[in-house]
């Protein structure tokens, strides 16, 4: 049995089903992402693995023990809040014990917890502050100090970078990861971003009104969407799509010749084909194997340009490394290789190959 299980659950508002039947299991130490646009139901699922929110119908267990109607203090997680969440009267060594402190532990134990905790994260020279005088990536620190004071068996993170900025939300990242391999924590963690999914999860589960669309690593899931939604989630840029006739001799579309893996080319009928940025490569005008293209637009990042190309079979994106010499407006050519696109159904948008 796995250190967290959720099985079949479900969660209705009145008339609208908010969670249509989640099934999620991970072992003790594995850092699970639940990523999603908002309103897919990942937050009111965390809600229900904290115990704020209980399921409409299904179980959610803890190790082997059934927690879906426990009360949140009586289930070992500890939560790291979107806000802080940090008591603005209390300075940070207090805010660290508070929890502690309402389970009647010692005094000596609390304050070894709270030096353990200070020294990991670097915050023992903050102690004696209150939360006013801390930058928003020392109040994300004082409050994860607070729920490893606890050593919990479940850490839930909602959303916590959100609001730091995007220089901070990279350094947090690397303290999250660095903190989850120094202490072999369950965690689940919420996030819309998905380049967070990617680099701290083990297992990730992409979400959408209320169901999990895939479940798996953060290798199957960029190396194998399951379907267009998954496909276009994750990644940036997002996957070209192309519209495509499957034939005996081939994929076409716009009466030009795509590259396909001849396994893949069971079948007949009206397929989506799609080719991550990256894997295009830039050729030169008529350049054999390529796609004509006429360069739209050029967006140097610095290590890596995107670059918009308009072809025979729609605009497509091509995601480069270093700077790119052609200009805008100029003819090119495109190339990929055939195993690297992916075929979903035209109707049903799953995977084929």
């Amino acid at each position: 049995m796995g250190a967290l299980s959720i099985r079949n659950v479900r969660k209705t508002y009145g008339q609208t089903e908010i969670l249509k039947g989640i099934d999620i299991e991970i072992e003790a130490g594995e850092f699970l992402i639940l990523v999603g646009p908002s309103g897919c139901g990942k937050s009111t699922l965390l809600s229900m693995i904290a115990g704020l929110d209980v399921p409409t119908s299904g179980d959610i267990l803890i190790g082997e023990r059934n927690v879906t109607y426990l009360p949140s203090k009586d289930r070992d997680i500890a939560m790291v809040f979107q806000s802080y969440a940090l008591y603005p009267n209390m300075n940070v060594g207090e805010n660290i014990a508070f929890g502690l402190e309402m389970r009647k532990v010692p005094k000596a134990q609390r304050e070894e917890a709270v030096q353990r905790v200070a020294k990991m994260l670097q915050i023992g020279h903050l102690l004696d502050r209150k939360p006013g005088q801390l930058s928003g990536g020392q109040r994300q620190r004082v409050a994860m100090g607070r729920a490893l004071a606890r050593d919990p068996k479940l850490f839930l993170f909602d959303e916590p970078l959100s609001n730091l900025d995007a220089k901070l939300r990279v350094e947090m990242r690397a303290e999250i990861k660095l903190l989850h391999q120094r202490t072999k924590t369950t965690t689940v963690y919420v996030t819309h971003d998905q380049v967070e999914a990617m680099t701290l999860g083990d297992r990730i589960a992409v979400m959408k009104d209320g169901l999990v669309q895939q479940f798996g690593t953060p290798d199957d899931i960029y190396a194998r969407p399951a379907n267009r939604f998954v496909a276009e989630f994750i990644g940036s840029p997002a996957m070209n799509f192309i519209t495509a006739e499957r034939q005996a001799q081939g994929l076409s579309a716009h009466g030009v010749s795509l590259p396909v893996d001849e396994a893949a080319l069971s079948g007949q009928g009206t397929v989506l084909y799609g080719v991550r940025p990256e894997d295009l490569r830039l050729a030169g005008a008529g350049a054999p194997g390529s796609l004509p293209a006429t360069l739209r637009m050029l967006e140097p990042t610095g290590p890596e340009t995107y670059v918009l190309a308009d072809t025979p079979v729609g605009t497509l994106t091509a995601r480069v490394a270093g700077k790119v010499e052609q200009r805008v407006g100029e003819a090119i050519g495109l190339a990929w290789a055939p195993q690297a696109c992916h075929l979903f159904d035209a109707g049903t948008e799953q995977r084929l190959a």
